[in-house]
């Protein structure tokens, strides 16, 4: 029997849920409601999904009461597709507008509020920014001089970083995906083959393996190890000796994958070796600490006393993994700065990161979703070895 296919978007009880959930903790801060204008919260609450917000002409809007379900104020352009959405109160106008775009009918929804001296919430911390014109912004906030803005980042990526069983459906699927792609890769890539023509191979195979998109391909190859992991890659062919690496984020139904995979091409020295035998160490240490009620610090010193073998640098590169859903990175990071205590069905990241021998590195990562009995590989597990090309 055939799979059952995975249905596209989400039922209306999954937005009812996630909007009660944030309600909730509204009441808890005493908001009014919270003001949401960036793509993966826009989604988050009203399924609205769209490549649309590649363009940045235009503003979107959703209010998020305390009471109500969601509003959006939204171009015209949009309003058809939100129409297909579970909300019913889309107000729209004609854009762009330069000189009104949106403002006059955000000022009206939001005037009653100002007039209470009532306080709502937005997004004002780290991986946040105003998706509006700063002009635009400072016109709002005198026509509604009486309004307190708190500060909502917590609140929001909060709830986006536990995922539900539908998101967590979508993410292994996805994720299934960029793990068959990368088992092509020995079949479809050689040595000789210049670097820009390998992304191409492997972006035309991830899509035929049945992603929607691969708006994330990064990768690097030299002799022995490389250097860098996100500059766009050359013309320069695969050589024998090279160490290949290859990270991905293809998407399904709006939901990331993020992770990499290493080859040597016709031979590794021992070094590389070396190197790819304590990142894969590392990862198995991450895993057996990604359990409820640990840090994200701790993931970061579980990684880390493994990568101290060979790099005792401290984890130059910031961190070791990070959240993954409807964006490539999302919050929390495994650093130790971050103290987030890890919860059932957070899907993490882990990619734990070395420097050897002449200023080469390499990087290691795989998909998870935390368990209360233990993790679950989304990814299918790299080699214990360094694979051969």
């Amino acid at each position: 029997m055939q799979p059952k296919p995975l249905m596209r978007g989400f039922a209306d009880r999954e937005f009812e849920i996630r909007t009660a959930n944030a309600q909730a903790l509204m009441a808890q801060q005493g908001l009014a409601g919270i003001l949401l204008m960036s793509e993966p919260d826009v989604r988050y609450f009203s399924g609205f999904q769209t490549l649309f917000w590649q363009s940045p002409t235009r503003p979107w809007f959703l209010f998020v009461p305390v009471d109500a379900k969601p509003i959006a104020v939204i171009p015209e352009i949009g309003a058809a597709l939100m129409r297909s959405s579970w909300l019913d109160d889309i107000r729209t106008w004609s854009a762009p507008a330069p000189d009104d775009d949106g403002i006059s009918l955000l000022t009206e929804l939001l005037a009653p509020l100002s007039a209470k001296n009532a306080r709502i919430g937005m997004m004002k911390g780290h991986e946040t920014s105003l998706r509006m014109p700063l002009g635009d912004w400072e016109r709002l906030r005198a026509q509604l001089s009486g309004l307190e803005i708190a500060d909502v980042t917590g609140l929001v990526q909060g709830l986006r970083m536990v995922k539900s069983a539908a998101e967590i459906e979508k993410l292994s699927h996805i994720c299934a995906i960029g793990s068959a792609t990368f088992a092509r890769v020995p079949e479809i890539i050689s040595e000789g083959q210049p670097l820009e023509d390998v992304f191409r191979s492997f972006r035309r195979e991830a899509l035929g393996q049945g992603a929607d998109d691969a708006p994330y391909v990064v990768g690097a190859a030299d002799q022995g190890g490389y250097v860098d992991v996100i500059s766009p890659p050359s013309r320069s062919p695969l050589r024998r000796g090279d160490v290949l690496m290859l990270d991905t984020g293809l998407t399904w139904d709006g939901y990331f994958c993020d992770f990499d995979r290493n080859w040597a091409i016709g031979r590794a020295d021992d070094l590389a070796r070396r190197a790819y035998d304590v990142l894969w160490r590392a990862t198995q240490a991450g895993i057996a600490a990604a359990r409820p009620g640990n840090t994200c610090r701790d993931l970061f010193n579980a990684m880390s006393t493994v990568i101290s073998e060979m790099d005792d640098s401290g984890g130059d590169i910031g961190r070791l993994g990070h959240g993954l859903g409807m964006q490539l990175t999302e919050q929390p990071s495994h650093a130790p700065f971050d103290t987030t205590v890890l919860r059932e069905n957070m899907v993490l990241t882990l990619e734990p990161s070395l420097s050897y021998g002449d200023g080469q590195m390499m990087v290691h990562e795989e998909d998870i979703v935390v368990g209360a009995a233990g993790v679950r590989l989304l990814t299918t597990r790299a080699a214990p070895e360094l694979p051969m090309i």
